[in-house]
């Protein structure tokens, strides 16, 4: 049997480790960009109104960053392949009430990983 090789694009990645955000509001904005071009992320990203925006606009740019000086690759022709977010640890505090007693308070944080492939153009 002849098997065909296919040529694979080259795929850059970038992760940001225990985000000080809940996942849930990393993930509402991860969304939004999954699947876009890298010029659109960032221009979605700038017009949203989330906290979240910043970390992730700087973990993509370090992402095309990445795959220009690493692999040569031009940022015109990078697009978002993969985006998740995982949950990360939960930090535990405590706020003091009324007659000695101790209120919980659960500090969510969140992994991020973006994968950016290269679309070939012909």
């Amino acid at each position: 049997m002849n098997q065909r090789k296919e040529k694979l694009s080259p795929t850059v990645q970038a992760s940001l480790k225990s985000l000080n955000i809940s996942f849930h509001k990393a993930r509402k904005v991860i969304n939004q960009i999954r699947g876009c071009s890298y010029e659109k992320a960032l221009m979605i990203l700038e017009f949203m109104p989330y906290r979240a925006c910043k970390p992730i606009t700087q973990l993509i740019s370090s992402a095309a960053a990445n795959a220009s000086n690493n692999l040569g690759l031009k940022k015109d022709t990078l697009f978002i392949s993969q985006a998740k977010v995982d949950q990360g640890i939960t930090i535990k505090r405590f706020q003091p009430r009324a007659q000695g007693r101790a209120y919980p308070i659960r500090k969510s944080t969140c992994h991020i990983t973006i994968i950016m492939n290269s679309k070939n153009r012909k």
